[in-house]
């Protein structure tokens, strides 16, 4: 593992109103500057991504990738998403978590960023898409802060203080830099990070091929689709009977309300009180585990699919 980091620094709002270059503490100049700070191993980014818990929202923003126009159509032009649908989730998620845990994450950002280049093309409707594009681009990043400020907020005992969503944001910023893209679409600080997922959820999101797909799977689960990387059918078989429930309610008891409402996503109150009870589950579970325990399990099983999905990992073409 690689050796402490500085403590991050806590940007206070008069210290983003200053002008500020690429070469500090934030990009751009004025007071569209964005902070960011140190990103490494004790950083409370690190802290969370490194927990197990930090992937239980994961199938909710998936799904809100998918219903990205621009994310859905490359999704369903350039990978077999249809046939297994779990498949981009054990490919894509070891590698975008390595970005953050890993010495190297720069260098991996760079080759995630790289793999996109030649996905393209026109959706359905005739509308040009681009995996580079941006604010396409910004959406993938941002369902994964998202995905780790839930976590926290849902499946962590205690709450983050205003000061701690400023830093733990300000270091997902330091993790998007680290992709080499624009920075442009990237919100000020958390205020401005949450209105702005909020108007795309609003707005911008819809019902794309591939969302509709994976709200289908998520309803009713599927005997010809595998669970899980590795095992075999009788393993995956087992899995499904075990995790299909569960995964049901985190994937809708996650989601934001005004996507449920959009998009007829049944919702009773009998599973809400079933979400929260396997939320209180996560929080009281988890104080019997050793953080070092934990953190362990999570890397070791994200190198462990890593290492059995490397060959299916999408190639562009020549």
């Amino acid at each position: 593992m690689p050796g402490p980091s500085p403590q991050p620094t806590v940007v206070t709002a008069a210290a983003r109103a200053k002008p500020r270059t690429s070469s500090g503490t934030g990009f751009g100049t004025g007071p569209r500057a964005v902070a960011r700070a140190p990103l490494g191993p004790g950083t409370l980014l690190w802290r969370h991504a490194a927990d197990m818990r930090s992937l239980l929202p994961g199938a909710a923003a998936g799904l809100m990738q998918l219903m990205h126009p621009g994310i859905g159509a490359g999704v369903n032009e350039h990978s077999a998403f249809f046939d297994a649908p779990f498949d981009r989730i054990h490919r894509s998620v070891p590698q975008i978590w390595a970005t953050i845990l890993a010495p190297d994450g720069d260098a991996r950002a760079r080759t995630i960023r790289d793999l996109h280049r030649a996905i393209g093309g026109t959706d359905e409707h005739a509308r040009r898409y681009h995996a580079l594009e941006p604010e396409t681009f910004w959406w993938a990043h941002a369902t994964f802060t998202w995905e780790i400020f839930k976590a926290a907020e849902t499946f962590h005992p205690g709450a983050l203080t205003a000061e701690d969503h400023e830093q733990m944001y300000a270091e997902t910023v330091t993790w998007y830099s680290r992709y080499g893209v624009s920075m442009r679409p990237v919100p000020a600080d958390y205020a401005s990070f949450q209105s702005k997922f909020w108007h795309v959820c609003t707005k911008q999101l819809e019902l794309t091929p591939a969302a509709a797909r994976g709200l289908e799977i998520a309803k009713h689960g599927s005997d010809t689709i595998a669970v899980l990387p590795v095992g075999g059918p009788r393993l995956d078989r087992a899995g499904r009977l075990v995790i299909e429930r569960p995964l049901r309610l985190l994937t809708f008891g996650c989601l934001p309300t005004i996507v449920r409402q959009r998009f007829d996503i049944p919702w009773t109150p009998l599973d809400q009180a079933q979400f929260a009870a396997l939320a209180l589950a996560n929080r009281q579970g988890y104080r019997m585990m050793p953080t070092g325990v934990n953190h362990w399990a999570l890397r070791s099983m994200l190198r462990y699919i890593g290492a059995h999905t490397r060959r299916e990992r999408y190639q562009p073409a020549a």
